[in-house]
């Protein structure tokens, strides 16, 4: 299988850092840039190839879910998966309105996160059992 190409968008960059390492486990997934906020996400995507943004949404200069529905216009083939402390509905309701392909709350295990972005990589949406849970 090709390399899936992944750009980390979170502000915390021990929490960035550790996602690198879950998913460079799996050789297929290559983390391609890291960015601490929604502006910088951008300005990277007019630069780099991505084939999904795995990004927090409680990002600085421009939220998650504003950067999701501005890369779902500007680059409609790339996916987004959200990651978010909150898992409540109605966080999740508005990034899957926006275009997001999955919402992951950051208590999900490390499994969890390459299961979505499996499912999201074949043409899935990706719903944490947390969210449909509540």
């Amino acid at each position: 299988m090709n390399t899936y190409n992944i750009v980390l968008a979170e502000d915390h960059i021990m929490f960035r850092q550790g996602i690198r390492q879950i998913l460079e486990e799996n050789g297929d997934l290559k983390v391609v840039g890291e960015v601490g906020d929604g502006l910088e996400l951008l300005d990277f995507l007019e630069k780099a190839q991505a084939d999904l943004i795995i990004l927090d949404i409680s990002m600085p200069r421009l939220p998650g879910v504003e950067a999701a529905r501005r890369i779902r216009l500007l680059y409609p083939d790339v996916k987004v998966l959200i990651l978010s402390m909150h898992k409540d509905r109605e966080y999740f309701e508005r990034a899957i309105s926006v275009g997001a392909a999955g919402y992951l709350p950051k208590e999900g295990t490390d499994t969890e996160l390459i299961c979505a972005v499996k499912a999201i990589r074949g043409g899935e949406t990706y719903i944490s059992p947390l969210i449909s849970a509540s």
